[in-house]
């Protein structure tokens, strides 16, 4: 019985230090990646086996402790680091990058999907919209009086000009300049914060799914819906925006390297374990023929 048991604990470690080794694969692979948040598996024992339970001592006897054999390991859980990348300058005034707390707010324009993401690399498409690479919507302040809640839209110049740029503000704030000197502001860009980040689910392309899982501060029960007064960058612990800047991957790749040769030594102490009880089992099968 206890062979056994030695050999599925191997087992149990080669499939749990396997899925630890994913995690820091996929941290390596994306150490480039616009806003990446880095990934760390957790272990925890597995169930044991109890040949003996505890029990308090009595008047004349003394107390029993209690007797148990672990049967491997387990994967806990892979838990993400929310901490700060570093800041990298584009040049490009659309690219946003976060200076603190917060992610921004995109929406699918087919299905209404919103999801959050760290990655600021935007761009205004051809309906004046301000879009991530894969098309979805920044959401923020629009409108007139920058009152409504929606896609992130570029205004109408006044009539008989032309818009010439177009700034964004540590604050969030569209700014458009038109040729005859005069400037709007007609857009804001709001962030939301989580109370649990890891509620969180990753989606691909630098996407946050399961919002409200996260618990969106500020917003009213049940709902993901920005506010002006509560969303806005820079106020109620939310990082400012920095324009022409994106956010990098918070991957150490010295952690990760570190990390990858404690694993991969796990793993193969796993491998051990299971080789070794396959040669005790060969020697008891083969006690009959000596």
């Amino acid at each position: 019985m206890s062979l056994i048991g030695t050999m599925g604990s191997g087992v149990s470690a080669l499939r749990t230090f396997m899925k630890g080794l994913e995690v820091i694969g996929n941290n390596i692979a994306n150490v480039n990646t616009t806003g990446f948040k880095a990934s760390e598996a957790r272990y925890s024992d597995s169930f044991s086996n109890i040949l003996q339970r505890s029990a308090p001592s009595g008047t004349a006897t003394p107390s029993t402790p209690s007797t148990s054999i672990g049967t491997g390991v387990a994967l806990a859980g892979v838990t993400t680091n929310f901490g700060q990348g570093s800041i990298s300058t584009t040049g490009r005034d659309t690219d946003l990058g976060i200076s603190g707390n917060g992610f921004f707010q995109v929406k699918n324009a087919v299905d209404g999907t919103i999801y959050a993401t760290r990655a600021g690399d935007f761009r205004w498409d051809d309906q004046g919209f301000l879009i991530n690479q894969q098309g979805l919507r920044v959401q923020g302040l629009t409108g007139a009086g920058l009152t409504t809640v929606g896609d992130i839209e570029l205004g109408t110049p006044p009539t008989g000009t032309q818009r010439q740029s177009i700034a964004i503000d540590r604050s969030g704030n569209v700014v458009e300049y038109y040729s005859d000197g005069t400037s709007a502001t007609t857009n804001r860009v709001l962030l939301q914060n989580f109370a649990d980040p890891s509620g969180l689910t990753k989606e691909a392309n630098n996407l946050y799914s399961s919002l409200l899982a996260a618990g969106p501060i500020g917003a009213a029960t049940g709902t993901i819906t920005l506010q002006a007064t509560v969303n806005a960058p820079g106020s109620n612990g939310l990082g400012n925006i920095q324009s022409g800047t994106l956010e990098l991957s918070n991957v150490d790749l010295t952690d990760q390297f570190a990390n990858l040769i404690t694993t991969q030594r796990s793993f193969q102490a796993g491998s051990r374990l299971v080789t070794v009880s396959d040669t005790l089992l060969e020697d008891i099968v083969n006690l009959k023929q000596r």
